[in-house]
């Protein structure tokens, strides 16, 4: 377990070993989670773009030009915004 001092500013020096263990680097996002327990939960939320590959695929789905999803973003906003 790891302990740390809140300063008079609400700062937190998260310890090296947890920064490591999470891989967070100097300028990346965290987020605290309250858990149903009502526990604190911190969590690094940086994404990289590898993370994310393929995560819009769905076995079965066509692709779609991008001429068309222009076209559908121009349909939403014309009919949300008119």
């Amino acid at each position: 377990m790891q302990q740390t001092t809140l300063t008079s500013k609400g700062q937190v020096t998260i310890p090296k070993n947890i920064r490591d263990y999470i891989g967070l680097h100097a300028g990346d996002k965290i987020e605290f989670v309250i858990t149903e327990k009502n526990e604190v939960m911190l969590r690094a939320i940086t994404k990289k773009v590898d993370d994310m590959f393929g995560a819009l695929y769905k076995p079965g789905r066509s692709p779609v030009s991008i001429e068309d999803m222009n076209a559908a973003i121009a349909q939403k906003i014309r009919k949300d915004f008119q």
